[in-house]
């Protein structure tokens, strides 16, 4: 068995291959995955629903297309804030974690205290957010935009290997 991340899940080879083949294709047949992997149908069953009441797998989800339905704007924002206490903070978090627009947040180290990523429809859309999450919130010290100008790579699968 492997400690992974220091979470204290023991994963072995076979959870590992599993959670590769779910990660490209989460509608893969528990059949097709025990074909490869060399394990029952019921057996795969066992180990995903471990893996889900554990956390391993945090989430069962379809990823959509932004540009597919009409969220076709993706913004990349830096945002400092002017004081670190920890209400202030949560209050913070809570609020990006709160606006459907911000599909990533980040509280990093280095000049920005959060980066996060935001999907939307139009710059409108984007200005209303700023006044909503940056301009309203009296901790927020200033914020950066990045709009990128091309999508070369999004992903959630997480390097097993």
């Amino acid at each position: 068995m492997l400690k992974h991340a220091g979470q204290g899940n023991d994963l072995d080879a076979f959870d590992l291959k599993i959670l590769d083949i779910l990660q490209r294709d989460n509608s893969t047949p528990q059949r097709e995955i025990g074909e490869a992997v060399n394990l029952s149908a019921p057996a795969v069953q066992r180990r995903i629903k471990r893996m889900e009441e554990s956390g391993v797998i945090a989430a069962n989800v379809a990823v959509v297309d932004p540009d597919k339905v009409g969220q076709s704007i993706t913004v990349i924002v830096e945002v400092e804030v002017e004081s670190e206490r920890i209400d202030l903070l949560d209050a913070t978090k809570a609020s990006f974690a709160g606006a459907p627009e911000v599909q990533q947040c980040y509280y990093v180290t280095g000049e920005a205290d959060f980066v996060l990523v935001v999907t939307v429809a139009s710059m409108g859309e984007y200005e209303a957010l700023t006044r909503r999450l940056f301009f309203a919130n009296p901790n927020i010290r200033r914020f950066r935009t990045l709009v990128a100008m091309d999508r070369v790579k999004a992903g959630l699968t997480v390097p097993l290997g």
